[in-house]
């Protein structure tokens, strides 16, 4: 007679859902230190809840010690199935809010990193309104790079994305938000500082150690960096301007980014007439997703801000 395998019981009530919540937030956090502040409770207690549920799982989840912090592979399918499960509780949260007029329940936004600065804080204004027009919606803002946003608005993890236009997925929908326009920076410790209002051409730039992004970008904007020497990466434009500010590296930076730099005098674009390029950036959500009064409410006031 074979063993019964029911680890669960019939009903998960509200304990079960939070010990798989904080087992999701440390496995993307990559660790329990890593995830005390966002759980806001201490390693300890973050301890005894994956403990309790390996051993109500009957199962080990992943491994922690000196050695560091790793998932198991039986820890990987129970996180995908945790990942299905709290998104199946979203999905009926935003289905009853459908149904009640009332705006109450959650926004998850997530953003391309560092556009906060953008002049025409079209996503800034369009939260404020929302705010107050529904003060009991609750905003996630998660900022993480364009591939993984996606892929979360794919999944449903996400309502809304704002991601940079270098392709259209045909699972999504495409909103134009605005243009952000780059130019080539030097910091006041580079040679070229004081060459600013000077054309430079392609075989002197080449030169000059540079970084360059290693996210996907639109063919166009490679071809404007594949003339400089790349010695250099970054995930996010945040992590080039850390470079850029070593006086050793040239790097290609939004302008409203830049603009603080700049006018300390710790920044000079480089060429400005010649080296820019122009990123076009857009709202996105999945095509088909179901009725959802908040992100709706949302898109309808991201619109009125153009």
């Amino acid at each position: 007679m074979s063993e019964n395998k029911t680890l669960l019981p019939r009903q998960l009530g509200d304990t079960h859902i939070r010990l798989l919540r904080i087992y999701k937030v440390v496995i993307e956090s990559g660790g329990f230190a890593t995830s005390e502040i966002e759980l806001n409770i201490s390693r300890p207690a973050i301890s005894v809840a994956i403990s309790e549920l390996e051993s109500l799982l009957k199962m080990k989840l992943c491994h922690r010690g000196r050695s560091g912090f790793s998932i198991t592979e039986q820890g990987e399918k129970v996180y995908q199935s945790t990942l299905q499960l709290l998104g199946s509780l979203e999905s009926f949260r935003s289905e009853m809010n459908a149904i009640n007029t009332d705006l109450v329940g959650e926004l998850n936004i997530g953003i391309t990193d560092n556009l906060v600065t953008n002049e025409q804080q079209r996503l800034t204004r369009s939260l404020s309104i929302l705010k107050l027009r529904a003060p009991e919606v609750v905003i996630n803002i998660r900022m993480i790079p364009p591939n993984a946003l996606e892929a979360a608005v794919l999944a449903g993890q996400l309502h809304v994305g704002v991601v940079p236009d270098s392709r259209a997925l045909s699972g999504l929908c495409y909103s134009p938000l605005y243009k952000e326009r780059s130019q080539l920076y030097c910091s006041d410790e580079h040679v070229l500082f004081d060459k600013n209002n000077e054309a430079i051409s392609d075989s002197a730039l080449s030169q000059y150690d540079a970084v360059l992004p290693n996210y996907p970008q639109p063919i166009k904007i490679k071809l404007q960096q594949k003339i400089l020497k790349s010695t250099a990466t970054s995930s996010d434009r945040e992590g080039i301007a850390f470079l850029i500010l070593t006086g050793r590296f040239l790097g290609f930076l939004p302008v409203h980014f830049a603009a603080s730099w700049v006018a300390q005098g710790r920044l000079r674009s480089i060429d400005a007439e010649n080296r820019y390029f122009n990123t076009h950036f857009s709202t996105i959500t999945r095509k088909g997703a179901r009725e959802n009064l908040i992100l709706e409410a949302y898109l309808e006031e991201l619109e009125k801000t153009l």
